[in-house]
């Protein structure tokens, strides 16, 4: 999920920091998983949804096509549980190929398994294209989490009368973006899912809550580096201002392009150096087994030989080995050709409307410092669609803020797990907040790895969080099933 905010600068622009998406990693390391993945077992529905679930006026009434898909091939039948992944800011197909908790769980549970799409995503897109959807005010307005997690209460309501399984207990499951909409629906619709699982979910990363640590994104990034190599770290942390000084030579942005093999020259430093900042936050953020791209980046760094030209082309030449590591022999890196995604215009609506994630860059990371400038970020959305974002929207309408003081009384039913390499954990729960709402956190894991496929390769720690949940849910179920027995005595 990119999510566009802006920076404190002379000029503040819009940039595009890491993604939230759960599979954007995998599939940026194993692009053949989207080519060779299908399944036989899912079926694709359509469900006539209703495109404004809060007003009354005519035009609310309108009726879209949503796509979910489902997997009956576990399903021990009605009153059998259900097992529902809600969707994020990109199509299902990713998901479907990437997302395997539900696939390897529904065994265990006699599950049938639902994959839900987002609104303005994939082929569920409201009045024909997307292109005109996001063009029209009007329309972009019905565009938010709320009538999202809405969308889902109606379909989830609509497969369990369809499918005579009124008392097939629900537990919804969603990563990042996705684990926040897990996580909400439980609060705003108990009635319908018996539970959450929200996977690498930064609830709270919003409207100045608290982060651990305090610096948030950029300073676990860092922290994931330095713990990998110190020397790596260090380059990293001085390669900034040489690339600047380089820059500001005669012929400079040309040897930049020269020595980093751009696919077009480079205009300004700050296109590398976004490039730069992007490869390491995806790292960090994707550090997952058995590659480990934080430590393969800081192999190439560590692993450059020194030349004679002295100390500044020592560091551009070990940034260059860092990038090479990464991308493995390409033909060229920095700048290349890239189509605007559905992910980039719909998310860039998102956080400019409801989702401000103020995530800036402090003066203890090895970035250059970069705070988060909300005037500014409210001054490129209105100039973008006309309106200014709320920031304070989400919580307001969610909650955030004390949420141990207020869940713990009225809350049950959730697991928000996270791995501590990963950046957005800064914005997670990490701590028990009842006995029902917990954290299960893994010190070496990273973004969503829990709700991806389970492989003989896991380490332990990776098959224990993921036993953990399991046994959670297991016992939500237990409770649930236990309760139906007790009311139908009655």
């Amino acid at each position: 999920m990119t999510v566009v905010l802006a920076v404190s600068q002379a000029a503040a622009t819009l940039i595009d920091i890491p993604s939230l998406s759960p599979t954007r990693g995998v599939i940026l390391e194993q692009p053949e998983i989207l080519k060779t993945w299908s399944s036989e077992e899912f079926q694709t529905f359509y469900y006539n949804q209703t495109l404004d679930h809060f007003n009354y006026r005519p035009e609310s009434y309108t009726k879209f096509q949503q796509r979910y898909v489902m997997n009956f091939q576990y399903w021990g039948g009605p009153n059998a549980p259900i097992l529902a992944y809600l969707g994020a800011e990109s199509s299902i197909d990713s998901d479907l190929a990437v997302v395997g908790f539900l696939n390897d769980t529904a065994p265990r549970f006699k599950a049938l398994q639902v994959f839900i799409e987002h609104r303005y995503y994939g082929q569920s897109i409201p009045f024909g294209s997307r292109e005109e959807v996001m063009k029209n005010a009007s329309t972009r307005g019905y565009f938010s989490s709320a009538q999202a997690i809405a969308d889902y209460a109606q379909i989830l309501l609509h497969i369990k009368k369809e499918w005579h399984a009124q008392h097939s207990p629900v537990i919804v499951i969603g990563g990042s973006y996705g684990g926040m909409l897990a996580s909400w629906f439980r609060l705003k619709y108990p009635h319908i899912a018996i539970g959450a699982l929200a996977s690498s979910a930064p609830i709270l990363y919003f409207d100045n809550i608290t982060l651990i640590p305090p610096g948030g994104y950029y300073s676990v990034v860092t922290k994931d580096f330095k713990e990998a190599s110190e020397t790596c770290y260090q380059t990293i942390r001085n390669s900034w201002s040489v690339i600047d000084d380089v820059a500001s030579q005669p012929h400079g942005l040309a040897n930049l392009s020269r020595k980093f093999k751009t696919c077009k020259p480079l205009e300004e430093a700050a296109e590398l150096k976004d490039y730069l900042d992007s490869m390491y936050t995806r790292a960090a953020q994707y550090n997952q087994p058995p590659r480990y791209p934080v430590t393969v980046i800081c192999g190439g760094i560590d692993g450059a030989a020194n030349s004679s030209s002295g100390n500044e082309d020592d560091i551009l030449n070990k940034i260059f080995a860092g990038v090479v590591a990464y991308r493995v022999n390409q033909t060229c890196y920095v700048n290349p050709p890239r189509n605007v995604s559905e992910t980039d215009i719909g998310w860039r609506w998102q956080t400019c409307s409801e989702m401000v994630i103020p995530i800036g860059i402090g003066n203890d990371t090895m970035f250059p410092p970069s705070p988060f400038n909300l005037s500014s970020f409210e001054n490129e959305c209105k100039g973008r669609y006309g309106v200014p974002p709320r920031p304070h929207w989400i919580t307001s309408y969610y909650g955030g803020h004390d949420i141990k003081f207020i869940l713990q009384r009225f809350g049950s039913n959730i697991i928000f797990s996270n791995g501590l390499r990963d950046p957005y954990s800064s914005g997670g729960v990490l701590e028990n907040i009842s006995k029902s709402i917990v954290a299960v956190k893994t010190k070496n894991g990273s973004h969503c790895l829990d709700i991806l496929p389970a492989s003989e390769t896991d380490p332990q720690w990776l098959v224990e969080q993921r036993a953990t949940e399991v046994k959670i849910i297991q016992q939500w179920l237990a409770n649930y099933f236990a309760d139906l027995r007790a009311l139908i005595k009655h």
